[in-house]
């Protein structure tokens, strides 16, 4: 969506000393590679199981491995990437009870972030809401698929952050990004309709509908919670249905293909 963008970090839950960024000025922070990285998983442009080589992320933003392996720890910390003695960084695999504990949680906690919202949702608030929605639309249409899985899961960003609640919604953004390396893992696999070429094949990138979106949105508009919570619940539970535990992982990706090129900075 094209409304004001929150910070894809999850800075309060990472270690301490994560926090000391020794950039030079006009160079990347660490906020910044990790921001880049978290997105590129929630756009699904990093897969599951991708090996993040500190010396090429370092060619990438243009910093020391030192730094790289700080953010590295960072999303170690929010379980989006894996680290190991042999292999190194990996972005993370969810296993199938990872991923239903994950949509579990999901149902328990967005009820709440929905009646927050309800109650202290401003016209403002609902336009962005529905501006996301047409935003998603319009990026399906032109086959931008990136841009639509992001928008799609911004919707609900959206609605946790009008709720007002920092710790939940800090909580709630850190199972957003593993929604999508959920959905990157089992989603399933079809010809995907967004890519004007064709042919090709994709893991499911539909996420969240539109549709079950603008159902949402209804509920929000009528300020009926109960409604709204109950079309959560179905929509969450419509995902998780649509999870296929049973095949292969999604192909690795190239790093220097999807994240920032060296000496970029905006």
């Amino acid at each position: 969506m094209n409304a004001p963008r929150k910070k894809a970090s999850t800075d309060e839950a990472a270690p301490a000393a994560a926090d000391h960024d020794d950039a030079a000025p006009g160079s990347l922070t660490d906020a910044d590679i990790y921001d880049d990285i978290v997105r590129a998983i929630q756009d699904h442009r990093l897969l599951p199981g991708t090996k993040l080589v500190e010396a090429k992320l370092g060619e990438v933003f243009g910093v020391s491995r030192t730094r790289i392996r700080q953010v590295l720890v960072r999303l170690a910390h929010v379980q989006l990437v894996t680290l190991s003695h042999n292999r190194g960084a990996t972005v993370a695999q969810p296993s199938a009870e990872e991923a239903r504990e994950v949509f579990e949680v999901r149902r328990l906690l967005e009820p709440t972030l929905l009646q927050r919202f309800i109650a202290r949702a401003k016209p403002a608030d609902i336009k962005r809401l529905a501006d996301c929605i047409d935003a998603e639309e319009a990026a399906r249409m032109r086959g931008d698929r990136h841009q639509a899985v992001r928008l799609s899961g911004e919707f609900h960003q959206l609605i946790a952050a009008g709720a007002a609640h920092a710790t939940l919604d800090r909580v709630f953004n850190e199972l957003v990004s593993r929604t999508s390396l959920i959905l990157m893992t089992y989603g399933a696999v079809e010809p995907t309709l967004l890519r004007p070429q064709g042919g090709s094949q994709a893991r499911w990138l539909d996420g969240c509908s539109c549709r079950d979106h603008r159902g949402l949105l209804a509920a929000i508009r009528q300020r009926d919670a109960q409604l709204a919570e109950q079309r959560m619940d179905d929509h969450l539970r419509h995902l998780e249905s649509s999870l296929c535990f049973n095949q292969s992982a999604p192909a690795s990706t190239d790093l220097g293909a999807v994240l920032r090129p060296t000496g970029t900075t905006g």
